[in-house]
């Protein structure tokens, strides 16, 4: 039997980290058309709100049932925005390890909840699921992501060179194609106990509950 993640909803001090529905489309759909999104995902462009139903309804509940990962749609506890998206992929249940990714919406920027996210993400990880290795990829030139790799304890482990195609605009509107590295981060459980406040720091971020 192919094992799973748990289909379960994560709680922080600010955020409530649960699965995708039908309703978060059209805020999904907006987020996934900022232009940073563009620039250093592979997120399709444009993104329709048809993309962002079938991403949520159809395709993440998919990969948890198939094993590869989980997505959390991060939403804001007392207004129940969606704020962003914290996806675990590439799952090695031998090996006790996963890739983690993030994406929050423009508006909710600078508030540290990709922070808050992964740190939920990773003790939930680490703690419930007897995981003991996350990991961590950064386009060499995301300096927003490699910030919220380094403020979660997050250990640089080196960098793949050319191993990864970001998107650069246009004079005409367009999107082009530029090759560019990518920094690898790691985090291990030891890493979370050593890291200053884990339990609740001045950001706010508490030990998750999860359900």
């Amino acid at each position: 039997m192919t094992p799973t993640f748990p289909d379960i909803s994560i709680n922080t001090e600010r955020l409530v980290l649960r699965p995708f529905d039908e309703t978060d489309a059209p805020a999904l759909a907006a987020m996934m058309n900022d232009e940073l999104v563009a620039a250093w995902t592979a997120v399709p462009q444009p993104y329709t709100e048809a993309a962002a139903r079938h991403w949520a309804t159809r395709y993440a509940p998919a990969e948890r049932a198939a094993g590869r990962g989980i997505d959390f749609a991060v939403t804001e506890f007392l207004t129940q925005r969606l704020v962003g998206v914290v996806q675990l992929s590439n799952t090695d249940w031998r090996v006790r390890s996963a890739e983690l990714s993030y994406i929050v919406a423009a508006w909710a920027r600078g508030e540290g909840y990709a922070s808050e996210a992964t740190l939920a993400v990773a003790q939930w990880l680490f703690d419930d699921q007897r995981f003991e290795r996350l990991e961590l990829r950064t386009a060499a030139g995301n300096t927003a992501s490699q910030q919220v790799a380094q403020k979660t304890g997050c250990i640089s482990e080196g960098v793949l060179r050319n191993a990864w195609i970001a998107r650069s605009r246009t004079e005409d509107g367009g999107w082009a194609d530029i090759r560019t590295d990518l920094i690898v981060w790691s985090l291990l459980p030891e890493d979370l106990e050593v890291l200053p406040g884990r339990t609740v720091d001045a950001n706010g971020f508490a030990h998750p509950e999860w359900n």
